[in-house]
């Protein structure tokens, strides 16, 4: 790891496709040989969460810029109408397509990214603001969880790091 270059990234969110930019972009960081920290906090802690990893979501009410095509569907540059979202099941279809096109690429699952960038040095912490107002503890998080941290903490520990909010 060079001693000059170091990444952090603040994961705030914990929809299926807001993990992926953190992971891609820390594993990436990883293979340039950047030192990479990765802190979670609010509903990004998901990502870390042993019982809600592997049941991330894509809601498709919140993505107004979702597009039909993307889905294989002729219709231009159409986003899904929103009011499709409230269909049931709109979220796990949308969802699993998602999952379905994470793998079409080549990409791992969120776990399986997560091993690899532990694997390849990167050092993940818990927001302990979070993690006291949702009641959980270490044991709640995938192994590889450094620690509970303060947001002050994590400030010191990133001093000088470009750091990426997500």
């Amino acid at each position: 790891m060079s001693e000059d270059r170091h990444i952090a990234f603040i994961c705030s969110k914990g929809d299926l496709d807001m993990a992926y930019p953190a992971l891609v972009m820390g594993w990436a960081a990883l293979g340039n040989g950047i030192d990479v920290t990765i802190f979670f906090t609010f509903w990004g802690m998901d990502i870390i969460n042993k019982k809600r990893q592997a049941h991330l979501e894509l809601s498709p009410i919140t993505k107004t810029s979702m597009k039909m095509s993307m889905m294989g569907l002729p219709t231009g540059n159409l986003g899904i109408p929103n009011i499709l979202s409230i269909i049931p099941g709109m979220t796990a279809f949308t969802s699993w397509f998602m999952k379905k096109k994470i793998k079409d690429v080549g990409a791992p699952p969120v776990g399986e990214y997560l091993e690899m960038l532990i694997d390849g040095g990167a050092k993940l912490y818990a927001c302990k603001m979070s993690v006291d107002m949702f009641g959980l503890s270490m044991d709640d998080f995938v192994d590889g969880v450094e620690a509970i941290v303060t947001a002050g903490d994590f400030m010191d520990m990133t001093d000088g790091a470009q750091i990426i909010f997500i």
